[in-house]
């Protein structure tokens, strides 16, 4: 929001949307500087997800106040995260991500992928310079680990992406009573189809961490298995 734009209104700067700021992260960004941007709320309910507080906290620093912030870090950070929670759902982001563009800082954005209009938008506008698309499980487990019915809303972002020309990466979480073998071989098949060339990163649940609920001792121990099953690039994080 160009606060010097008479159209712009004050109240979308002053909409407290944002949770918390990690002010400098080397991990989040492929090979930069950057600071994470936690956005409040999200539209699935994950069991394994580790940031409840976020999913079901409000927002306590405005767009207004996360743009002063980057202000000073001008020099300092190449690029923004924009996580959460879920930072699609939230009006006027496309405003924002401009003045962050202005700034002369690079996006990611983290997302579930349920917002793939937003996605075609930001992409065609030159808005989003890397994503991080979460595939939380195949299309029979989909409704059931994540409490929502937004599996083929995934697959149109994933299509989104693969013609966007922007550069992403495809993600899954995997908890070992959530997620088996099969199910991880299922969604290679689907990136294969949808003709993803990048890599496909499994990130191992972390055992201990706090989330939406009770979950066991998870032990994926079966995950060296899936290395070339399919054509796709993986990696494991975790």
């Amino acid at each position: 929001m160009n606060t010097n734009n008479e159209n712009t209104s004050k109240n979308v700067a002053a909409n407290k949307v944002i949770y918390n700021i990690s002010p400098f992260t080397l991990l989040d960004y492929p090979e930069k500087t950057a600071c994470i941007f936690w956005f409040a709320g999200c539209n699935m309910r994950c069991l394994y997800c580790y940031n409840p507080e976020i999913v079901y906290g409000k927002g306590s620093i405005t767009y207004e106040q996360a743009l002063i912030f980057l202000k000073s870090r001008r020099g300092l950070l190449d690029a923004v995260v924009l996580s959460g929670g879920e930072c699609s759902l939230h009006q006027h982001l496309p405003e924002f991500i401009t003045e962050i563009k202005r700034l002369g800082f690079l996006v990611k954005m983290d997302t579930n992928g349920s917002k793939p209009g937003l996605l075609r938008y930001l992409s065609q506008k030159g808005l989003l310079d890397y994503v991080a698309l979460d595939f939380k499980a195949p299309k029979h487990k989909f409704k059931s680990l994540t409490t929502s019915d937004l599996y083929l809303h995934f697959r149109e972002s994933l299509r989104v992406l693969v013609n966007s020309g922007i550069r992403f990466e495809v993600r899954t979480t995997i908890h070992s009573e959530l997620l088996n073998q099969n199910d991880v071989d299922e969604m290679m098949e689907v990136l294969n189809a949808e003709g993803y060339q990048g890599t496909y990163y499994l990130q191992h649940f972390r055992n201990g961490s706090d989330t939406l609920i009770e979950l066991p001792e998870s032990k994926p121990d079966y995950l060296h298995k899936v290395i070339g099953k399919q054509d796709i690039n993986v990696r494991f994080r975790g």
